[in-house]
């Protein structure tokens, strides 16, 4: 069967197919016994599955199953979502912004919002550090304490560590004004401390800094960046050891010769937001999903997707379809964290995180995953942490931070199984400084 290319509808064109039929939303709380059901029939548009899936996401629902179809100019989705406790959603400040966020005033109401989902915790506005390069124990403590020497505080991070790299998106600003920092003096100084805190001994021309004034979603720029890092080639120290044969996904790439699709079947452990890794990975990587049914069997989720790339052609090489297995793979492994979460919560000050990171490093801790959120006076920094060595902490170690820790800070401690999705959505998204326990803050 020949490639055929299937265009996109001109972008005029589109604009005034979608004031003419807007997107119609529905919340449906009695169709289904065990979740809700959110149903969205729109026009079809290049990403809007992936705009979808991150609204559901960073409400911190549970998507149990979905049922997706967008094949032509019409695009008709139905998400089964439950909180995090499995129940389903009736709080109506959640229902009316799922409704503003995926219907016909989405752009406006979806940008508002995103504005202040970190602005809101700063006066002044931030300044937004992206860093990406060679990861090492200690690496993490190294950059707090750049900052901190030049008197940045830091206001909120994301940090993810995969294959041996490391990604984190960091916002800061001025710890005498609280506003974002825009001197170039300034931040060209901070960008070759940090530079050559990423090169390391080795002198790793990969490390890599950037800035930004604005707001970006961070899990989606996280992917992006290790994506274009490639992380998913592995290299020395591949990831076998962390991630046993029983935890590895199984994701196949095979061609529906009727239809013209490749299909992608992607069966793993089940966790919170791995719809979304995969719809994101599948979108950065320019594949567009046509058909798709998602759903969980007890500890384990089934997916199968029917793509194209953008040209409208299908996967025709095995290297082609061994890249889409490698890069998803990696997709849905950045965000799996064996081991202990540590929640240290703490009245805010500058060089909190800075200190932070140096207890754990000092008693051989190694950072593979840290959250950092700040509102108001408080502060809650969520790490996931293993010894130096990758191996399971020793509970002597969280004692003897405790002591240390003293009264200063409240330190929470938790199993962090990668099998289990309780963990990842109760322990994690509790603390995300995305929406989650923010909504009321947001939505007031």
């Amino acid at each position: 069967m020949a490639n055929v290319c299937w265009p996109y509808f001109d972008p005029e064109y589109e604009n005034l197919s979608t004031r003419i039929n807007p997107p119609r939303v529905s919340v449906d709380n009695t169709s289904c016994s065990d979740s809700t059901l959110v149903k969205v029939d729109s026009m079809n548009k290049p990403g809007i599955l992936l705009e979808v899936v991150q609204v559901l996401t960073d409400l911190d629902l549970i998507i149990t199953k979905a049922y997706i179809s967008s094949d032509g100019g019409w695009f008709m989705d139905v998400f089964h979502v439950t909180d995090q406790q499995g129940k389903k959603i009736t709080d109506n400040k959640t229902i009316n912004y799922i409704e503003k966020a995926l219907g016909p005033k989405s752009q406006e109401e979806v940008t508002t919002w995103a504005d202040k989902r970190v602005g809101v915790h700063s006066v002044g506005g931030h300044t937004a550090i992206e860093l990406i390069g060679k990861d090492r124990p200690g690496l993490l403590s190294e950059i707090s304490a750049v900052l901190a020497n030049l008197h940045f505080n830091v206001v909120a991070a994301e940090v993810w560590t995969h294959n041996r790299r490391i990604a984190c998106v960091v916002y800061v600003n001025d710890d005498t004004t609280s506003r974002a920092v825009a001197d170039p003096t300034r931040l060209s100084i901070m960008e070759d401390q940090l530079k050559n805190i990423l090169r390391g001994c080795e002198n790793d021309e990969a490390g890599r800094t950037s800035f930004s004034m604005g707001f970006t979603h961070v899990d989606r720029r996280l992917h992006q960046m290790l994506f274009a890092d490639r992380d998913y080639e592995g290299g020395i120290g591949a990831t076998e050891v962390d991630y046993p044969p029983s935890l590895k996904p199984k994701i196949t790439v095979e061609r529906c010769e009727d239809k013209g699709y490749s299909v992608v079947t992607v069966r793993c452990k089940d966790r919170a937001k791995l719809m979304f890794d995969i719809v994101c990975t599948l979108t950065d990587m320019q594949y567009v999903v046509f058909h798709a049914t998602v759903s969980s069997d007890g500890p384990h989720a089934s997916q199968e997707y029917y793509i194209r790339h953008m040209d409208g052609c299908v996967l025709d090489t095995e290297g082609e379809k061994e890249r889409v297995i490698k890069c998803l793979e990696a997709a849905i492994r950045r965000r799996v964290s064996e081991g202990l979460s540590l929640e240290l919560c703490a009245k805010d000050r500058v060089g909190l995180l800075s200190e932070v990171t140096r207890i754990l490093r000092e008693n051989g801790l190694s950072v593979s995953r840290a959250g950092v959120m700040t509102i108001g006076e408080q502060a809650t920094n969520v790490f996931y942490v293993r010894d130096a060595s990758g191996n399971p902490v020793d509970t002597k170690i969280i004692e003897a931070l405790r002591k240390e820790i003293g009264h200063t800070m409240m330190l929470n401690v938790k199993k962090t199984p990668a099998s289990s999705r309780e963990p990842e959505a109760r322990g994690w998204a509790k603390t995300s400084f995305f929406f989650g326990n923010l909504l009321e803050r947001f939505l007031a």
